[in-house]
This record gives C-alpha cells, sequence and structure tokens, in this order.
C-alpha cells in the first residue's frame, strides 16, 4: 500500500512537466534538422566530376585529376582525392583508402540521425504518459471535490489531452526529417561508391582487384 501511495503521488503531478519535457525535445529536434540540413547541403555536381575525373584519368593525367579535386568538400570529391593519393601504390591500396574514408564520411552524414528516428518513435508514447497522468489526476481530484462535476473531469481530460497531441507534433516532423536525411545520405554514398569504381577502373589492369569495401554496391 505505501507503494502505492507513493506511485499515486508522482502521478498527481500532472501532465504539465511532460508538456515541458515534449517543448524540449522539440528544440532538440529542430536543432538536429538544422545542423543537418546545412551539413548535408548540396556540394556540387557529382555526375560532372564523374565526367571530369574520368576523362583525366584515361589520359594518363593522374596529377591533373588531384588537382581539380583540390579544395572539393563534396564526399565524393574526398573519397576519390583519397584513393588518387595512393594512385601509384595499386588499386588494393586505392580501394583501401577509400574504404576508410568512406567509411569515416558515412559515420558522419548520418550523426545525430539516431536522434531523429527515437524522437519520432517514443515521443507520441510520451505524449500519451502525459495524457494518462492527467486523467489520473483529473479523477483525483474530482474524487476531493465531488461538487464540480462531470464538468470538472471533462476540463481535466481535455486538458490532459493536450500532451497527446503536443508528443505527435513533435514526432511527425522528427520522422519526417529521419526519413529524408536517410535518403540524402543513401543517395550521396551512391555518389560515392560511383566515382570510388570510376577511379579504380582507370587503375592499370595488371594491377591486383580492389578491396571488397569499394566493389560492394551501394547499400539503400
Amino acid at each position: 500500500m505505501h507503494l502505492t501511495e507513493r506511485i499515486l503521488g508522482f502521478t498527481l503531478l500532472g501532465s504539465e512537466w511532460v508538456l515541458w519535457l515534449l517543448i524540449g525535445l522539440s528544440v532538440v529536434s529542430v536543432a538536429i534538422m538544422v545542423e543537418r540540413a546545412i551539413f548535408l547541403r548540396a556540394r556540387g555536381d557529382g555526375d560532372a566530376l564523374a565526367r571530369e575525373l574520368g576523362t583525366l584519368l584515361r589520359g594518363g593525367d593522374v596529377e591533373g585529376a588531384r588537382q581539380a579535386l583540390s579544395g572539393r568538400t563534396a564526399p565524393a570529391a574526398t573519397v576519390a582525392a583519397a584513393g588518387l593519393d595512393h594512385f601509384d601504390r595499386g588499386s588494393n591500396a586505392v580501394g583501401e583508402a577509400m574504404a576508410g574514408v568512406k567509411a569515416r564520411l558515412r559515420i558522419d552524414m548520418e550523426r545525430n540521425l539516431g536522434v531523429l528516428g527515437t524522437l519520432g518513435n517514443n515521443a507520441p508514447f510520451i505524449g500519451l504518459f502525459g495524457t494518462v497522468l492527467g486523467i489520473i489526476k483529473a479523477f483525483a481530484d474530482l474524487a476531493r471535490n465531488q461538487s464540480g462535476g462531470a464538468a470538472a473531469v471533462m476540463s481535466g481530460i481535455s486538458e490532459a489531452l493536450v500532451a497527446t497531441a503536443v508528443g505527435l507534433m513533435v514526432a511527425i516532423p522528427a520522422v519526417i526529417a529521419f526519413n529524408y536525411f536517410q535518403g540524402k545520405v543513401r543517395k550521396t554514398i551512391a555518389g560515392v561508391d560511383a566515382i570510388a569504381h570510376m577511379v579504380l577502373a582507370t587503375i592499370p589492369e595488371n594491377d591486383t582487384g580492389a578491396a571488397p569495401g569499394i566493389r560492394a554496391e551501394a547499400k539503400g
């Protein structure tokens, strides 16, 4: 009984603190969306880069290709530059270098996306939790003051339902943003793989095969 009373005392705090929690989570969610949008913004034409590099490398102008990549911050350019730094060491070295840079870039591109996914999946449950607390409080208030009648209970329940609505307002944009950014990451990684395959294709045929990590198909 003592434990039940303690739990009841906690539930009678109501849903207001849950609303503040959801507001805080919404601020975190928006901050991540803005940061990821800036980080993942378009940084050049990947097709144009592939054509330029292909022309230079097929002509044997590796140094020209390095210069063409100099100063470019696009993920595909970064991976290709890492491969060209080891061009003279053979396809295995080139493939390993590009695979390592690609792995680091993917981690950077997916940073904080897990937070958006977690908020999208769990914010509705947090809102529902607040609603349940609010309903418990409404009935407890009615038990203490029965003269208020059903109107008092309905007022308390309507206020409690706000928590569920706020939870959905936090979750829906987070889910949309998560799916959008994941799609952008997949598209970027596919472009990186295309550039990496093109770089490997220009290495003389008497070289050994490239690293499996680069040869593999782009996921997603």
